[in-house]
């Protein structure tokens, strides 16, 4: 059984490697062959060729039950044609309204649209003072509320980059097959307080718990820990404090985890053991072991769905179900056995969970637990045993994540199992139950408490995540090292007295040793990354990296910095820059620049913004951007062609027009970098260096607006290929079809970020072009 589940998962994981899914044709035969491998199955009696029958059998049939889920979600996405239009839908309010910094978003559950084609499930934003005369004054929402909104609809799009995060994945977990926003309050209306479903009641009492403990920890910045405990609900925990817990590894206690849902169906099921033997009358229709096993499991049941039912939660709770049924069935179930069954279940359910990297990292921990204390059970009493045994299955489970832990994120925590050590029982046996208790009481003594303890431990917890060497952070390792790496964990692991156990710490060098790749001498690679409305470009030379503008604020924690432009370098190894350029101050270029400054050393800034900004504030010392400038690394030539310096003095009427514009040159080949320059500024540079403007790649100007690209500059810099960055269906209507005309007509080959994600550029000998949506094309990404 347990190899057969074993396969489903792996067939349910294919699936989501897949392109393009099957047609209905080809999941018939594959049906098919799934039904002749289960009969092969029972047919032979050699052990590994039954074996080999029952995997493959598992892996036909997850990779079917996965591609037919998918095809049916896929077929809810919102039709082209309906894109931009103004509709209206009437529905009710689902899952917890999430507060912006201008507005609300939510989980909307169509029950009725004035078009068809809308899909049932929609992530809307209700924002105010963001567009004139659309989404000007928000309204509160609320779980279970019934409301007819007029809204306009886009298809499921996200930001591409490389080892960057797919928003596009995750929208398609959740099932949510269109984005939008409710366009004016004057034509929206409530229509009921609250619609009484299951889900919404539910619902409506999270957000209650989430008003409390708010109300009773006003202006804390641990109140959102404690949210995050009792209901699953993260989005009130700061970025400062997600630091912390990356640096120190105890993230994984912030969601609901196996342990939280163990503590307490434990609790109940203690309580309910405790009373039941003291009626005889029920112990004697009863066992009370059985039904401690139900408290247990239902305790396990209700938290959960307080909780939001991630995968981790719903992993303990099938565990436990097993493990009563078992109980109640007079069977025992090994701790394998009770694993597989609750993968099953849990892919059975929704085998998209396993886009989810917490589906991963939660069985794959749960089962290193089994693995490392299979034979150790029972051996060992007394405290001293006990300390001695639960620090080898600390050592033992973050060995077992290293590799899973740089394949998804790039690093670890080198002080993890200390921090865990004391984190893992405070947080589950103690804060955790008081929060609870206390929000489900309205007891705030108790909410108190906790946070009091949840400071004393942040004590703890900030001491370790400032050690220098708190973080072991790396390029992203190739596939084959992190193949290496789980096998020399696995090797490791093993039983002490196993032979060629330290093989094990061989295999893992690769994981962590393997350079990342950089261009050779004489060549330099340039990469448009898509952070949306905005620009950020990496250039990177033989030993040099630069950041060429940085992006778009989000949000007040969340800007193209952070999420976007540090991830990738982290993944391609880059730790420190050689060079920041920060082209003008508008916010869609300067807006993750903070956040860049602030985690990695920079050689040298450059800007033409003025002095007083927020971002020359940070960066002192900083150089303007004069034309003239020149610099070399690595064979590859760089030349800052715009400002000049007397513009700093002129009143510019747009600061787009002191745009840093810098040509990047490899022996013949040449790339030029524009920002937002505009008309004024092209003709500048076309009077001031003619023949000199001509690049074999250009970055388009202004993202493709109206104002800039004009005829003459165009055909002085005469190139062969140019990459627009701008984002999907923005709101400034970039890129203007017009302007597009005039490269369409002079042939060149036009490469979108909202179209191809980040945009790779090769300049040496001969020039080539990588599109990360082509190289990590997904069946469920936009095209």
């Amino acid at each position: 059984m347990r190899i057969g589940i074993l396969g489903f998962a792996v067939g349910a994981a294919l699936c989501q490697w897949q392109a393009a899914l099957p047609g209905w044709s080809m999941l018939v035969v594959a049906a098919a062959a799934t039904l002749l491998a289960a009969v092969l199955a029972t047919k032979l009696q050699r052990h590994t060729l039954k074996a080999g029958a029952l995997l493959a059998t598992g892996v036909l049939a997850g990779f079917v039950w996965a591609c037919a889920f998918a095809t049916l979600r896929l077929a809810e996405t919102l039709p082209r044609e309906l894109e931009g239009q103004d509709m209206f839908v009437t529905g009710v309010v689902t899952g917890l309204p999430q507060s912006l910094d201008s507005g609300q978003r939510f989980v909307f559950e169509v029950e009725q649209a004035d078009v068809a084609g809308v899909p049932r499930r929609l992530l809307l934003g209700w924002y105010r003072g963001l567009r004139e005369g659309e989404t000007d004054t928000a309204r509160e929402v609320h779980a279970g509320e019934r409301w007819r909104l007029k809204v306009r609809l886009k298809r499921p799009h996200g930001n591409l980059n490389p080892h960057g995060f797919d928003y596009e994945a995750q929208l398609f977990e959740r099932g949510l097959r269109a984005t939008g926003y409710v366009r004016a309050a004057s034509d929206s209306l409530k229509l009921a307080d609250f619609v009484a479903t299951p889900g919404t009641l539910i619902e409506r009492a999270r957000e209650k718990i989430r008003a409390h403990i708010h109300s009773a920890l006003p202006d804390s910045p641990l109140a959102g820990v404690l949210v995050a405990l009792v209901i699953g609900d993260q989005q009130a925990i700061g970025a400062d404090l997600w630091e912390r817990f990356n640096r120190t590894g105890i993230t994984h206690l912030m969601a609901i985890s196996g342990l939280h849902v163990t503590m307490v169906a434990g609790l109940f099921a203690w309580l309910v053991a405790a009373g039941w033997r003291r009626v005889p009358r029920l112990a004697l229709r009863l066992p009370a072991q059985k039904a401690a096993a139900l408290a247990g499991a239902l305790a396990a049941l209700a938290y959960c769905l307080l909780a939001g039912f991630a995968v981790p939660a719903q992993r303990t709770l099938y565990m436990l179900a097993v493990i009563a049924l078992a109980l109640w069935s007079g069977r025992l179930a090994g701790g394998s056995r009770v694993l597989a069954l609750a993968l099953f279940v849990v892919l059975l359910l929704d085998p998209l969970a396993v886009l989810s990297a917490g589906f991963w990292l939660s069985f794959g921990a749960v089962a290193v637990l089994f693995v490392s204390t299979s034979g150790r059970i029972g051996q060992i009493g007394g405290l001293r045993g006990r300390l001695r045994g639960a620090i080898t299955t600390q050592w033992a489970v973050t060995l077992a994540l290293i590799p899973a832990l740089l394949a998804l994120f790039q690093q670890f925590s080198l002080v993890s199992p200390l921090a865990n050590v004391i984190a893992i029982p405070l947080v589950s046996l103690v804060i955790t139950p008081l929060a609870l208790l206390g929000s489900l009481l309205h007891v705030d003594a108790l909410l108190a408490l906790a946070h009091w303890e949840t400071e004393w431990l942040m004590l703890f917890i900030d001491w370790l995540a400032a050690v220098p060497w708190a973080v072991w952070q790396q390029a992203a390792p190739p596939r084959w090292g992190v193949a290496l790496g789980l096998l020399g964990c696995g090797v490791m692991l093993l039983p002490r007295g196993f032979p060629a156990r330290s093989l094990g710490a061989v295999l893992l060098l690769p994981l962590i040793m393997t350079p990342a790749p950089r261009p050779p001498p004489g060549n330099a690679l340039v990469t448009v990354l898509d952070v949306g409305q905005g620009l950020a470009v990496h250039v990177q030379t033989a030993s040099h990296d630069m950041i060429y503008d940085t992006g778009p604020r989000f949000s007040l924690d969340a800007n193209s910095g952070n999420r976007i432009i540090l991830p990738y370098l982290r993944a391609a190894g880059v730790a420190r820059l050689d060079r920041l350029i920060v082209t003008h101050q508008d916010r869609d270029h300067s807006g993750g620049a903070e956040s860049v400054l602030a985690a990695l050393p920079v050689v040298l800034t450059q800007s033409s913004l003025a002095a007083d900004s927020p971002y020359r504030l940070s960066a002192p010392g900083q150089q303007p951007c004069i034309d003239g400038e020149t610099w070399e690394w690595d064979g590859v030539r760089f030349e800052m062609l715009h400002p000049r310096a007397a513009a700093y003095t002129l009143a510019v009427a747009k600061t787009n027009d002191l745009s840093c514009v810098v040509m990047v040159s490899v022996g013949g080949r040449k790339m030029l970098l524009t920002g937002d320059i505009e008309a004024v500024s092209e003709l500048d540079l076309v009077a001031r260096h003619g023949e000199r403007l001509r690049a074999d790649v250009l970055l388009t100007p202004h993202h493709g607006s109206r104002t800039s690209s004009t005829e003459e500059f165009l055909d002085v810099v005469a190139p062969a290929l140019a990459v627009l960055p701008v984002s999907y269906r923005n709101r400034f209507r970039h890129p203007n079809s017009d302007v597009m005309a005039r490269y369409e007509t002079r042939g060149i080959e036009l490469h979108r970020t909202d179209r191809d994600g980040a945009v790779r550029v090769s300049l040496g000998p001969a020039i080539s072009v990588e599109r990360t949506r082509e190289l990590r094309q997904r069946y469920w990404h936009s095209r």
